[in-house]
Formats: structure tokens, C-alpha cells, sequence
């Protein structure tokens, strides 16, 4: 599956940009900018770009992605972006003081990871694929250069919202990957002394993994990171399922702030 490794740069294009100055700011390549964003015939002519399109910049490194914050720009706007809060958002970027207060050209971390579009997609399978619905994949990529609804081709790379809820995010494993015992659980909760659980069940109905917990790195009002290796109770029975990630109610024990990941055997 052509989920793209590196570090992931959302940049809006302002005046002045060049493909050859985007790539030198962020360490990739013209020819990888244009391959990732379509801008090539017969979309555009060959290195022409306009402000106000969003890119997809991808250099070597850690596997995540970077919104680059431009003019006009809010947490509101960004969580609507990503399908997620403005809590969530201002939680895991904690170099943040002020969840109103943002600049030009700061780095966030945004929920999300970039596919590579392969002969056959189409925008409505990739959605399912991932678990997202058609309409957030759109806002995911609203002012992307070479998107049409009705049209992708090879090589065209699509952010894809990440599983959250309020409270909840989960950056690994990635949705519709393969996992197994001792796969890495990775990502942020606030919950109450960082109390957090998952579990994972096979789409036969099988209970692979029992409620486990997991603890972050800081109990609530804060976001707290987390990051453990999975286990198996037993072996998966069908070949796809869930990973469930959620926190507990203290008032009555309901499962509360559940984050759904499809995932493979």
C-alpha cells in the first residue's frame, strides 16, 4: 500500500515562491513537488504555481506532517481541515501558549498522513479504505492543485485525516496497515491521570487483544504522548479488523472518547 514515508510539509504557496525556493526551504525536490501536486501537463505548464495552493512537501525523516501555518490561518480552520478539535490540535503542539495566538510560518503538528494515489484508486475507495468519509478527504485537500473529484491519477498524493476523537488520537499504526504482536501503539490522549485502553477485535468477532491499558506521559488537563507495544491474546481468526483506543467513564465505566482504527492480520 503506497502510504508515503518522511516528514510532510502542508505549505501554502504565497507570492514570490518558486518550486525551486519551496524545495531548497524544506529539503525536497522540484521534480518530487510537481510528481506529489500534479503540477505538470496537462494540469499546468511545467513549474507554474499561484498563491493560495496548498502543496504537499515531502523531504527524508520522521514519518509525520507538518501544517506551515499561512496568512489567514486559525485553529479553528486547521482542526476543520484535519477533522479534528481545536483542543486536540492545540494539545499536541505544546510549544502553543495560547490557542488563539498563532504566527506566519509556524510548524504544527497536524493528525494526518499523505497516500500515494495508485492505477486504479478512486477518491470514494481510498475514503473507505482508510475509514474517512468522501467529504473529509475533500476538506482534507481543499485548494490542492490537481485534485478533481471525478479524476486522480498515479503518483498524486492525498492527505488523509487521521482517527480521533476529542481527547484521542492514534498516529500509529496507520488505518488499513498490517499489525501483529508487538506492533507499535503511538500517539496523544488527555484523559484522567492519563489513564488510557485499547483493545482489538477481528471482524469474525473474535477478541484478539483484551482491554489493555495504556498510560500517557501526563494526566488530564494535558495531552499526554503515549507509545507501547502491542499484544495478541490470541491469534486474529479473519484477516482485517479494529484496534479500539478509549478511555473509561469515571462516573458510570461507559466506553467514552473511542477511536476506531481499521487495521490488518
Amino acid at each position: 500500500m503506497p502510504i508515503v514515508s518522511g516528514t510532510h510539509h502542508v505549505y501554502t504557496v504565497q507570492p514570490g515562491d518558486t518550486l525551486y525556493s519551496i524545495a531548497r526551504r524544506f529539503g525536497s525536490s522540484v521534480s518530487d513537488i510537481e510528481s506529489a501536486n500534479a503540477l505538470y501537463p496537462p494540469f499546468t505548464d511545467p513549474g507554474l504555481i499561484f498563491p493560495g495552493q496548498v502543496l504537499i512537501v515531502t523531504r527524508p525523516g520522521t514519518n509525520q506532517t507538518n501544517h506551515i501555518i499561512a496568512p489567514g490561518n486559525n485553529l479553528y480552520r486547521l482542526a476543520q481541515r484535519y477533522s479534528t478539535t481545536v483542543d486536540l490540535l492545540f494539545g499536541i503542539n505544546t510549544q502553543l501558549t495560547d490557542p488563539g495566538l498563532i504566527f506566519v510560518d509556524q510548524m504544527l503538528l497536524v493528525p494526518a498522513f499523505v497516500y500515494q494515489v495508485k492505477s486504479g484508486d478512486t477518491l470514494n475507495r481510498i475514503a473507505t479504505m482508510f475509514g474517512v468519509s468522501l467529504s473529509e478527504l475533500l476538506q482534507a485537500n481543499a485548494q490542492r492543485p490537481g485534485l478533481s473529484p471525478d479524476v486522480i491519477f498515479p503518483g498524486y498524493r492525498l492527505l488523509i485525516p487521521l482517527p480521533s476523537s476529542n481527547n484521542i488520537v492514534v498516529f500509529r499504526p496507520l488505518p488499513a496497515t498490517r499489525i501483529s504482536r508487538g506492533t507499535m501503539l503511538a500517539g496523544f490522549a488527555r484523559a484522567f491521570e492519563g489513564a488510557i485502553l485499547y483493545k482489538i477485535v477481528d471482524d469474525s468477532g473474535t477478541i484478539v487483544t483484551n482491554e489493555a491499558p495504556i498510560q500517557t506521559s501526563a494526566g488530564g488537563p494535558a495531552f499526554g504522548s503515549y507509545s507501547i507495544p502491542m499484544k495478541f491474546d490470541r491469534s486474529p481468526s479473519a484477516q482485517t479488523g479494529e484496534l479500539w483506543v478509549y478511555a473509561r467513564s469515571a462516573n458510570d465505566g461507559s466506553i467514552v472518547d473511542l477511536v476506531k482504527v481499521r487495521v490488518l492480520f
